[in-house]
This record gives C-alpha cells, sequence and structure tokens, in this order.
C-alpha cells in the first residue's frame, strides 16, 4: 500500500497533467508490450501492431535493452528514465534523461540490482552506465526516442484522447468538491482519506510531500495500480490509469465502423477535421494536414465550433482549434462526465 501525506500546503499544489507523459508512455507502454502471456486485453490490437512494428524496424535490440532498465512485473524501475521534464514534451525529457548525473545513475541502477531478485542480462553495459558512461546514456535516450516513434507517436491521438476524457473528469469533481473532490474522484484508483491518499502498490511504502504538492499523471499504459517515483526527494508523481471503455476493448473492425457512422452524421471531410483537432492546430496547420484549402479548414472548424465539438481560441496572427469535451464523447461513443453545457 502506498499512503501519501498531504498538509494545507500540499492540498493547494495539486494539479493533474495537461497532456500524456511521453516518457511514462513509452516505458509503461514497452512494458505492455513485453508483458508475459496475453496481457490486457484492452491492448491486444495496440500489442499486435506494436510488435510487427519492432520488428520491421529492426528495434527488438531497443527493446530488450530498455526492458532490462524496466523490467515487467517488478517493482521497482529507476526514477532517471521518467524525469519531471518530460512533462514539457519528448525533446525536453530526452534532455533530461541524457543530463542524469553519475551518482544519481549509480545509485537508482544499484538499486535496480537490489529490488530485482532475478539476474539481469547485459551486467557488463549496466555496470558501464552506472559508471557514468555517457555514450551509453546516450544509448538509452536513443532506445526511448525510437520506441516512442514505433509504438507510442502512431496511436498518440487515442492516448491523448483517454487523458483528456480523464482531465475533464478530474476538473468536473475539482469545480464541485474542489481539492477534496478531486481526490475522491479518483476512486477506485486510490482512496482519499484526509489528510492520507491510500493506492494499492507493489510495495508497503509512506511519501510524505512536504509542502510540494502532487502532479497527477493519467496514463493510457499504466494499469490497475498507480505508480510513483521512487526517490521521495524529487518532485512528487503519481501516474495512474485512466479508464479504459468498451471502444478500447473493440476489434478493429467495430471502431472503423463508428467512424463511418460519424462520417455519415458529419461527412466525411468534418469528421476528419474532428478526429485530426485531438491535437490543437491552426487554420493553416489544419488545412495542411489534410491537404484541404485554408478556407475548406476555416469553414468546417466554424461549422463544429458553432456545435459546440471544437473551441477555438487567438494565438497571435493565428486562431487555434481544438476539440471540446463534447466533441471528445462524440468521436468515442459515449457521454462525457458531467452535465452538458
Amino acid at each position: 500500500m502506498l499512503r501519501v501525506h498531504f498538509t494545507d500546503a500540499d492540498l493547494a499544489a495539486v494539479h493533474v497533467a495537461l497532456r500524456p507523459d511521453p516518457l511514462w508512455e513509452t516505458v509503461l507502454g514497452l512494458q505492455q508490450l513485453t508483458h508475459p502471456g496475453q496481457g490486457p486485453v484492452v491492448f491486444a490490437s495496440w500489442r499486435r501492431r506494436a510488435s510487427a512494428e519492432l520488428s520491421e524496424r529492426h528495434l527488438i535490440p531497443m527493446a530488450r535493452l530498455l526492458t532490462t532498465l524496466a523490467p515487467v512485473g517488478e517493482p521497482y524501475f529507476p526514477d532517471f528514465l521518467t524525469p519531471a521534464e518530460s512533462a514539457a514534451g519528448l525533446a525536453d525529457g530526452l534532455a533530461a534523461l541524457r543530463a542524469t548525473p553519475a551518482p544519481r545513475l549509480l545509485g537508482e541502477l544499484a538499486m535496480l540490482v537490489q529490488k530485482v531478485p532475478r539476474p539481469l542480462p547485459t551486467m557488463g553495459w549496466l555496470r558501464g552506465l552506472a559508471a557514468g558512461d555517457r555514450e551509453r546514456l546516450e544509448e538509452v535516450s536513443d532506445a526511448v526516442r525510437l520506441l516512442h516513434g514505433a509504438v507510442i507517436a502512431p496511436d498518440w491521438s487515442r492516448t491523448a484522447l483517454g487523458v483528456e476524457v480523464d482531465r475533464v473528469a478530474r476538473m468536473q469533481a475539482l469545480l464541485e468538491g474542489g481539492v477534496h473532490g478531486l481526490l475522491r474522484s479518483l476512486r477506485p484508483v486510490a482512496q482519499w482519506r484526509s489528510p492520507v491518499l491510500y493506492a494499492p502498490y507493489p510495495v508497503d511504502r509512506d511519501l510524505y510531500l512536504g509542502g510540494r504538492g502532487l502532479r497527477l499523471v493519467p496514463s493510457r499504459f499504466c494499469w490497475r495500480t498507480s505508480v510513483a517515483l521512487a526517490d521521495p526527494e524529487l518532485p512528487p508523481v503519481l501516474v495512474y490509469p485512466i479508464q479504459h471503455t468498451y471502444m478500447d476493448f473493440a476489434c478493429p473492425t467495430v471502431r472503423s465502423q463508428r467512424q463511418e457512422t460519424l462520417s455519415n452524421l458529419l461527412g466525411a471531410t468534418r469528421c476528419r477535421v474532428l478526429t485530426e483537432l485531438q491535437n490543437a492546430a491552426s487554420t493553416g496547420g489544419l488545412a495542411r494536414r489534410l491537404a484541404i484549402s485554408a478556407a475548406a479548414a476555416s469553414k468546417h472548424t466554424k461549422a463544429l465550433r458553432e456545435a459546440n465539438l471544437v473551441a477555438s481560441r487567438r494565438e497571435g496572427s493565428s486562431v487555434v482549434h481544438t476539440v471540446t469535451p463534447l466533441g471528445l464523447a462524440l468521436l468515442r461513443g459515449e457521454l462525457p462526465t458531467g452535465d452538458l453545457p
């Protein structure tokens, strides 16, 4: 059991990540990909595609390297693989990973060897990394970058959609019940009994926030139990699983039928626009992505905005569009959490 202890200052500093964290998703996604046996059915079709992609791109050795550092089914992997800077994006996260100080590498890799009860492969390589070998740290960074590009980035829209739906639920809970309501909304993943948040965990542990607050990170590839950084001195993070729905379990044929139904309802191009705006885009950027004219992009976003499926905001000389919670619900085929406006 993990027990996260809050002070009043911590409650004031709780926040939910704005978007999926690319390094957490890569490490946890790779663990789902290499899960022994069939693994969770929710990831079955993704695992088939991702496994084929790894083989086609000859990235299986890279995957083995990373699973040496983050072995499946073990209670620990080094914190340096998921630095706080990755909240700002993949490039920032990888830069922070490459800048990991040698003493930290030594300490975290020594803990890995201590906590994993079975012998780890490539022990010689691990010793070099623990000694601060920059070339080996670059190999780790390259492995994360390539694996993210091969198996995580192609499905990023679905990951972002699932995380945004979760964020809508958390923000609704915050509006209705304040920070206590937000923390209560984490059930069944965690139980809030003020001033302690209780979460199932592979080891018995207390985490004292000490006024630093807590960053809540909803994750597609986190499964059943939450994950926290092992080092209590690092900025506190709790990565927790989003709720998967029947569309996540559906076969590709069912998802294709859903897309076809939306195309019939909205029109093919407008459906593509709504789907694409799961990742925010300017009018010109949207036109380039979909190979349509800027005038057509403007026309379709205006229609979707008037239906409250898209929100638009001006940033300098550009207008940036993104899908609304109602639009996300329509794409997903289910009602959003909370009342619609």
